[in-house]
């Protein structure tokens, strides 16, 4: 507030109306309600909470189809109704909100996908962890880059360095921790061109990711050729980890087999996530992070070596995509195949905008869209009359959304993708 002759001068507060969030959950409802009018579906939907691995004997659970999926609908619609009204009041509407309407929004199409079928939900949360873990590590990477004034989008070529470097190792050593580290030195060697090209020559951060993911794909594309597939037996065999069950923990229906019976590198991510973000914003190191990422000439002013921190914290972050990598060759598939990444890595770039760069909110994004990649081989299996075009394209799809719907009009790192000149 400040004074003139005429009195004091009242600062005016401007009210906004977010209504992106609201009509993206108003257009999904709309949809879902479409697709149970116009292919409707009855009979008995199962759902089987027991799981071969637990000591816990849980039953199998039978909803009615029909009457399900309209009541589930109805709440999505009361959902739905107080978002726009939110919005209409200039008020938010509260995380909860959004991730009730998702959980129900996802049981009633399970409902209706399911008819007279079965859903193994222990089997479709262990898939969608699985396929969730190399994004969550990828999109750390992507978090520690963006954060640091890089923006990189080369974890495409990180994930398929890493899994080739770790598929050699392993097969060559016998030992899937060689094979894992072999993995991470692939990352990291991806992120030092990136670097090198960004911050010492200064070129388009963008352009050198997109660039370098053509580049990794055509090398290992003709390395497999070359080398791989004339030594099959030796080079492209793979020793992978093994699942260990945790006792007691493993034994907690449905979660237990989920969350603790997981491989060496899906611990690892137990530990990386909160160990990232611990470290960005309650340590020294972090807070160096941010401050070069954010405002660089103020970061140079007080001491930091902008761009070294931003070399080697990009190297970081190629390390930690590589072990994203070593999950399509030391877990998934113990040998390495072309193109095997299948474009995930950009996923998980789309999953640090979703997050709003965010180590925990990123994690989050990579669970669903892990999620919708598994809920399309399960669609598949239980036979619905979504064609099969469009179950293929259910990840992306649920990317867009995500990016597109709910994520806005976010500020990522000011600094990021502007390369530091000292003057």
């Amino acid at each position: 507030m400040t004074k003139d002759a005429a009195g004091p001068v009242q600062l005016a507060t401007v009210k906004v109306r977010r209504w992106k969030g609201a009509v993206t959950l108003a257009i999904a409802t709309v949809l879902l309600g479409l697709l149970f009018l116009l292919s409707p579906r009855t009979g008995e939907s199962s759902f089987r909470l027991g799981d071969a691995s637990s000591s816990f004997d849980l039953p199998t659970v039978a909803v009615p189809t029909a009457l399900t999926s309209w009541v589930v609908w109805v709440v999505l619609a009361v959902l739905t109704l107080l978002a726009l009204w939110n919005a209409y009041s200039y008020r938010r509407s509260g995380l909860w909100l959004t991730i009730a309407y998702g959980v129900l929004a996802v049981f009633a199409f399970l409902v209706w996908a399911a008819a007279d079928g079965l859903v193994p939900v222990t089997g479709l949360l262990f898939g969608a962890v699985s396929l969730s873990i190399p994004l969550i590590f990828g999109a750390l990477g992507g978090v520690i880059g963006e954060r640091v004034g890089v923006v990189n989008v080369a974890i495409e070529g990180q994930f398929l360095f890493g899994a080739f470097t770790g598929a050699l190792l392993s097969s060559v050593t016998g030992n899937p921790f060689v094979g894992l580290v072999g993995a991470m030195l692939g990352g990291v060697l991806v992120a030092f061109v990136l670097a090198a090209f960004s911050i010492k020559y200064l070129v388009d951060q963008v352009i050198v990711g997109v660039v370098l993911n053509v580049l990794v794909a055509g090398l290992t594309g003709f390395l497999y050729g070359a080398l791989l597939v004339p030594n099959e037996n030796t080079l492209n065999r793979a020793v992978t980890f093994e699942r260990i069950k945790i006792p007691l923990l493993g034994d907690i229906p449905i979660l237990g087999p989920v969350l603790f019976n997981q491989t060496f590198i899906g611990y690892l991510m137990y530990v990386t996530v909160p160990l990232v973000a611990w470290g960005l914003y309650r340590t020294r190191w972090g807070l160096r992070l941010r401050a070069v990422g954010e405002h660089p000439q103020a970061a140079d002013t007080v001491g930091i070596k902008v761009n070294m921190s931003r070399f080697w914290n990009v190297s970081l972050a190629g390390a930690i995509a590589g072990i994203g990598g070593a999950y399509f060759t030391l877990v998934s598939v113990p040998s390495f195949t072309k193109d095997m990444t299948a474009g995930l890595g950009f996923i998980a770039l789309a999953a640090v905008i979703f997050g709003r760069w965010d180590p925990v909110r990123a994690t989050l994004a990579a669970l669903l869209f892990g999620f919708a990649t598994n809920l399309r081989n399960l669609l598949s299996v239980l036979q619905t009359p979504i064609p099969s075009e469009f179950m293929a394209m259910l990840p992306y799809i649920v990317t867009i959304l995500a990016v597109a719907g709910f994520a806005g009009q976010i500020r990522g790192p000011a600094a990021a993708g502007k390369p530091y000149i000292k003057e």
